[in-house]
């Protein structure tokens, strides 16, 4: 018989997030029925059964990975990585004409760099085939069939499979793009942080390529997160239940509703190849061609009063020089409390420094990384 997996064992999980939302993310997790919900940093572990790993893997909007542990212990060198791996059966997983492709981190180890380390992992699955079939699967970074997570700390390895197979930012809609676009995970976070449930309208006057228009729709129709993804990795695994996946996928797909009557969502931006991109994106989505938008410059709206608004305004060359990037954001503040009476703003500033030119009170502000970009999140209470 041969020996089970650690998740087999433990039931156990993890899941990769953006710091510091990692507390928000456990929270999604439990209502997608995990449990013993441990957030650390730049991370979520958790207990689950199939159907709740499933609908995690499906539903998620705000971890970027969903990992499924098959094996762990201490390691000490590149060449123990390599022989404990090989006695991992790979075929498990995937045969030589599939494609796989490896992510790895490694800190405070004695294998000191991470592409190092995939490599001697790549090497194990390799020569397995090779032993095994006289024949082997191939690299593929960009799309391949299966996706393996090495992780390496102090010395302790985990060898995981990625339950999505790719990075679960990659929601599927964006199929145009403006330049620096909004991480979908980062919009999502947004949307949730603001409480918005459809009760009011929501508008973005800088929606850019649309993204956080996108999330807030996927949220108020309750569109799985990986709608748009057509595999999964978790259906590589030895016993995956396709039955179950083929039922919990069709009943969580039954909860997708109309935009409420209330909760209208709309955009607009100064850029024509911005509105393009946005509509093209959300059309992607159901109910997506029914948001509006159109081509105004922010400063040029009538108004919007007793709305929601969510906005990452722009804050680099798109603007120009630092002067002008600081009166943008005064003007802002201007057109947000002479036209905007009633409404609940949430502006998200890349660089946070630029939220004290908006000139207003805030209700309050929350650090919200996006990339390299150490962000805030300020809400305002336009009253």
């Amino acid at each position: 018989m041969k020996k089970p997996f650690r998740y087999q064992e433990t039931g156990e999980y993890f899941a990769q997030i953006a710091h510091p939302i990692e507390e928000l993310g456990a929270g999604e997790l439990a209502e997608l029925g995990a449990r013993k919900v441990t957030p650390l940093y730049r991370g979520i572990r958790f207990e689950a059964d199939a159907e709740a790993l499933y609908a995690i893997t499906y539903g998620t909007r705000l971890c970027s990975r969903v990992l499924v542990p098959l094996i762990r212990f201490e390691c000490h060198s590149d060449r123990y990585l390599y022989k404990t791996a090989s006695d991992i059966d790979w075929s498990v997983f995937l045969n030589p004409d599939d494609t796989f492709a490896i992510t790895s981190t490694v800190t405070q180890s004695i294998i000191r760099h991470s592409k190092y380390a995939a490599l001697k992992l790549k090497d194990a699955i390799v020569d397995f085939f090779r032993e095994q079939t006289g024949r082997r699967p191939s690299v593929d970074r960009h799309e391949p069939d299966v996706l393996f997570h090495l992780h390496l700390q102090n010395n302790r390895a985990t060898i995981s499979l990625d339950a999505a197979g790719g990075s679960l930012h990659r929601r599927g809609y964006r199929t145009a793009s403006v330049e620096a676009p909004m991480q979908e995970t980062v919009a999502a976070a947004i949307v949730r942080m603001s409480g918005w449930e459809g009760e009011r309208e929501l508008y973005d006057p800088m929606c850019g390529s649309g993204t956080i228009l996108a999330e807030a729709l996927m949220h108020v129709c309750r569109i799985p997160a990986a709608y748009l993804r057509s595999s999964f990795g978790f259906e590589r695994l030895p016993d995956f239940d396709p039955d179950l996946w083929s039922r919990l996928r069709k009943h969580m797909n039954s909860g997708i509703r109309q935009v409420p009557e209330s909760g209208s969502i709309s955009g607009s931006d100064i850029e024509a190849n911005a509105i393009k991109a946005a509509a093209a994106n959300l059309a992607m989505l159901p109910s997506g061609k029914s948001v509006p938008f159109a081509r105004k410059d922010v400063f040029r709206l009538e108004g919007l009063t007793d709305a929601v608004i969510i906005t990452n305004p722009p804050y680099g060359l798109r603007i120009g020089r630092r002067d002008q990037i600081e009166g943008f954001y005064r003007h802002l503040g201007d057109f947000l409390k002479q036209k905007c009476r009633g409404s609940q703003a949430y502006i998200y500033a890349g660089k946070r420094e630029m939220l004290k030119h908006i000139g207003l009170r805030t209700t309050w502000k929350k650090p919200l990384v996006s990339g390299s970009l150490d962000g805030r999140l300020a809400k305002y209470e336009l009253y």
